[in-house]
């Protein structure tokens, strides 16, 4: 796996419906849709909830392409969940299969394709976010729920700041890392072979250059900032206002109608797991 395969954090530009929904219902949207797969216990509602997640992947014209190979780096951990609910779910019927400490009932399988699935739809609604809300947009949207908390003195719009920027960075980090990477394998370096302790030593060479490049990136943006003029929230406009629009109340009937039939569903059909 390439470290340019970790997309988390990348913005694609772009004019499409879901480019243009208002921040704050991208982010309500993919609040009740999380809700809505740990409510889950039935095929049916997951087969439910694949649908809106089909068409926002339409709709947004990132690519499937672009998705799965953002989900390469988490490969690894959707397997060995999977696997562990695989051979740890108990049943109350016979076992399917039984080999040495391993323990393979229906009631297994199932929980292990739900959670591979909640996993892969979580994360791809995830990136769904990212992908298609810029940061500047995606702060003011972070911002604008939290507002409340104002009034107890919560320095809200200095965490939602954080939180973009963090998230803004990380591709170039990744990017960063690999060219350091690079650089220390054309001086010889091997971090591929050896035994653990090796292995570990070798990630200094890079881990080192990796903090010094972050920290100086983090001082350019600070001093770039104040040149700015930036103080906070205080007294701060924005070039273009937040506004609900019809499109995002129809989005968020949507997602609220798909919440609603996943409680249906589990009203009128027995959990499977």
């Amino acid at each position: 796996m390439a470290l340019k395969d970790i997309t988390l954090g990348q913005y694609f530009p772009g004019n499409t419906l879901l480019h243009r929904l208002d921040p704050r219902t991208k982010l309500l949207f993919t609040v009740a849709y999380i809700v809505a797969l740990f409510l889950a216990k039935h095929v049916v509602g997951y087969a439910v909830l694949f649908v809106p997640l089909a068409v926002l992947i339409a709709v947004s014209k990132v690519g499937i392409k672009s998705i799965l190979r953002g989900m390469k780096p988490i490969l690894i951990i959707v397997i060995i969940t999977g696997l562990l609910n695989l051979f740890y779910t108990r049943g109350e019927g016979a076992p399917l299969v039984s080999f040495w400490i391993f323990t393979i009932y229906p009631e297994g399988i199932w929980a292990a394709v739900f959670m591979v699935l909640r996993i892969a739809m979580l994360i791809t609604c995830t990136f769904l976010l990212t992908y298609t809300t810029s940061p500047i947009v995606l702060t003011d949207g972070l911002e604008r729920p939290m507002s409340p908390l104002k009034k107890i003195k919560v320095p809200v719009h200095e965490i939602a700041m954080m939180m973009t920027i963090a998230l803004r960075f990380i591709p170039t980090l990744i990017e960063e890392t690999d060219k350091i990477m690079n650089a220390q394998k054309a001086r010889g370096a091997d971090m591929e072979t050896g035994s653990l302790t090796q292995r570990a030593k070798a990630l200094i060479p890079i881990l080192i250059p990796l903090f010094v490049s972050a920290f100086r990136r983090a001082d350019e943006l600070a001093l770039a900032m104040e040149c700015r003029c930036y103080r906070g929230s205080v007294g701060r406009t924005r070039m273009k206002q937040l506004e609900y629009e019809s499109r995002d109340f129809v989005a968020l009937g949507f997602m609220l109608l798909c919440l609603a039939a996943v409680i249906v569903i589990n009203i009128y059909f027995p959990p499977m797991i």
